[in-house]
């Protein structure tokens, strides 16, 4: 399949695993040493919902739409809050015109020690992301093949971070890639936390990209630790839009599992299409 960002800014997947993002960052926070973001596949960092790409699908008007009218409790509101904020700062009129991608939220995030590398391939991508970052020195843009970056920018020297793995799934073999790119990384910074986006099309794929990404984790010394989230808004029909996809999230801060059970059954009703979503959230096994 194909899953460029700018067909699909703003959608579901979007609002998954961006929410997700900024909970990460937000507890890298907490400590005052430095962090760095590494965003294998950036794209274009900034997407116009009135434009022809976004309008072909419409998916951020049962998105970010629909979260940014949602009704939260008292408990979760202060969890989708930050990411909300963001959002609404690049809409500054109200009405919902623009939606930043990965590595403009992660870039809103940083405090002044703490830096971002981009890395993007597609030109006219990269020229946007360029664009949208220019003159800032606390982000920086790589042409680098993401698969390329992944093992050559890790670890960093703030020995502290997060890298967020999100490719286009435009290859047949792009859940290998995945895998094995993780794994190349992780060997050499089994400490970092990391953030891998995967479209739900094939079970057989999805399952065996979590045994190989939790086997990578387990046999680390120390072990390292996992989680597998999987949100779906309808159920899935061959040919049809993606209606499901996941994220595992190797190293993720210890209060974010609890955040994911509160944060998840209130995305559930207004993320639905046809009725309610539904997701899963577990450990996986190798």
């Amino acid at each position: 399949m194909n899953y460029r960002h700018a067909f699909h800014a703003g959608g579901f997947a979007d609002v998954i695993k961006h929410i997700v993002l900024v909970r990460i960052l937000t507890h890298l926070q907490e400590k005052q040493a430095a962090f760095r973001v590494i965003d294998s596949h950036a794209g274009a960092g900034v997407y116009d919902l009135t434009g022809e790409e976004a309008r072909r699908g419409g998916e951020w008007l049962t998105g970010i739409a629909r979260i940014m009218q949602a009704r939260f409790s008292e408990t979760v509101l202060p969890l989708v809050t930050p990411y909300l904020d963001i959002v609404r700062a690049f809409n500054p009129q109200r009405d919902l015109q623009t939606y930043p991608g990965s590595p403009l939220i992660a870039r809103a995030l940083l405090r002044p020690q703490d830096r971002l590398v981009a890395c993007e391939v597609e030109p006219k991508a990269r020229k946007r992301l360029i664009d949208a970052l220019r003159r800032d020195s606390q982000a920086r843009v790589v042409d680098l093949d993401g698969w390329v970056a992944l093992p050559a920018f890790v670890p960093p020297k703030e020995r502290r971070g997060l890298v967020l793995i999100d490719p286009s799934f435009e290859q047949k073999d792009e859940f290998e890639r995945l895998g094995d790119g993780f794994a190349q990384a992780f060997a050499k910074w089994p400490t970092g936390s990391y953030l891998l986006w995967y479209p739900v099309k094939s079970r057989r794929a999805t399952d065996s990209l979590a045994r190989h990404v939790a086997a990578a984790v387990a046999a680390a010394r120390p072990p390292g630790t996992c989680l597998r989230l999987e949100f779906s808004v309808a159920p899935q029909q061959a040919g049809a839009a993606l209606t499901s996809a996941g994220l595992l999230i190797v190293n993720p801060p210890w209060r974010l599992a609890a955040e994911l059970k509160a944060i998840l059954p209130e995305l559930e009703k207004p993320l639905g299409q046809g009725g309610a979503g539904r997701f899963r959230l577990e450990v996986p096994k190798p």
